[in-house]
């Protein structure tokens, strides 16, 4: 089913400039742009949910958050839905399945259940076989804020699936002060942005469920914390397959992953670390917090100190990049004990004293962090741009720009690729 209205996007200024020509009459001058035309297609919420099942594997694109459980790895592709992995031997994992959810970026999984977002709504979905997933519940509107991007907003009763493409070009006034300005020609909207927006054996793999440190998604004591732009939810798991909202705290703005350690629930911002006691599992309240200027902020933890990663960019609009290390002794006011510079940092984790970053483009950087004021740079894994990391059980699991890759880092310093699985543009 679809809908008649479009999108033109503009694709970038430079992309632009080897098209412009211009034409002047007198006084006036006119150049061509050349845009994307993108024409959104929608389902019905009963047809989305009705193909919320374990349909063939795809290929990877577009990949976003990692979670792994037991000898499954569950990787998402943004906006679309879930890649179930079989990593039962990381040197050839099978990929197994897709789990078609529109507007999905989020997930956790306890034991046979997982949690996923379908734009505004959280869906509970049983896995326990994985060739045949079957929807348990939806809760409805939980996540307001949520939206398709480029001027669409959730609509109660359609879904956005996907997106129709095509090139055009439009002439106009060479004097436009704002190349990307946004104005409406009819159906036809010109956006100020190029983009649109029996089961898992824990035998061996991970033992219970981790998730990457871009997670909003995470579990603790059968409860399930979810965050989005400005607030942390609560949901009681208890019965996994029937989540029930408990609570919704405000925590700030830009908020953007959440981490889980003990009692205590690292939340990371744009413009700051918050941390949350939730020793009642369904109150949490704020415990302390860190300012910083205004960056994209991942934040993993140990029993002694939070590490933060700081990155500029369009999205982050911050012009640092470094590694904050912070001391956790006062817990309610976190002391800033070492910077570290950074090429372009995003997501980290921490197995016993190693410390895997992801630096962007500059790749992964292994450290080992057994004295936190002076960071050893044990190896760099070059190649590829990193966006996410899961360290665990001597198995590191990076997820790049163009593959997801595994490494075994028994011997530190002789950390052995094991497999990748190309993603593909």
């Amino acid at each position: 089913m679809k809908k008649n209205q479009t999108f033109l996007v503009v694709a970038t200024l430079l992309l632009a400039l080897p098209v412009v020509f211009s034409a002047c009459v007198k006084d006036d001058c006119t150049r061509e742009y050349t845009y994307t035309l993108m024409t959104p297609v929608y389902k019905t919420k009963a047809e989305v949910r009705a193909n919320i099942k374990s349909n063939p594997a795809r290929e990877l694109r577009n990949t976003g958050k990692l979670y792994v459980l037991g000898n499954y790895i569950f990787l998402n592709e943004i906006d679309k839905g879930i890649h179930v992995i079989d990593n039962t031997n990381p040197a050839a994992p099978r990929n197994s399945w897709f789990i078609d959810i529109p507007g999905n970026v989020d997930l956790a999984v306890k034991g046979n259940t997982l949690y996923a977002d379908l734009y505004t709504d959280l869906v509970t979905i049983d896995i326990s076989n994985p060739a045949a997933v079957v929807v348990k519940k939806v809760v409805e509107n939980m996540f307001p804020h949520r939206a398709y991007g480029n001027g669409f907003n959730a609509n109660n009763n359609q879904i956005i699936v996907e997106w129709n493409t095509r090139d055009t070009t439009v002439r106009e006034s060479c004097d436009r002060q704002n190349w990307a300005m946004n104005f409406t020609r009819g159906d036809v909207l010109l956006a100020n942005s190029g983009t649109v927006g029996g089961g898992f054996s824990t035998a061996t793999g991970a033992p219970k469920g981790i998730s990457g440190s871009m997670a909003r998604f995470t579990i603790m004591n059968d409860r399930l914390y979810t965050v989005n732009m400005r607030d942390l939810d609560v949901f009681n798991i208890t019965n996994a397959v029937d989540p029930v909202h408990t609570n919704r705290v405000n925590v700030g703005w830009n908020i953007e992953t959440v981490y889980p350690f003990r009692d205590k629930l690292f939340v990371g911002s744009q413009t700051g670390m918050y941390i949350f006691n939730v020793s009642n599992p369904d109150a949490p309240y704020a415990a302390g917090q860190f300012q910083h200027v205004r960056t994209c902020d991942p934040v993993i933890a140990d029993d002694n100190y939070a590490y933060v990663t700081l990155s500029s960019g369009n999205v982050c609009q911050g012009f640092t990049n470094e590694l904050d290390i912070l001391e956790l002794n006062a817990i309610g006011n976190p002391q800033l004990v070492k910077v570290y510079t950074m090429n372009s940092p995003k997501g980290l984790s921490k197995s016993g004293d190693h410390l895997f970053i992801c630096d962007g483009t500059a790749g992964v950087k292994v450290y080992n962090a057994a004295d936190v004021t002076n960071l050893r740079l044990v190896k760099t894994i070059t190649g590829y741009n990193a966006f996410d990391v899961i360290a665990y059980n001597n198995l590191a699991m990076v997820v790049a720009v163009d593959g997801l890759y595994q490494y075994d880092y028994t011997d530190i310093n002789n950390i052995r690729l094991l497999s990748k699985m190309t993603i593909n543009k």
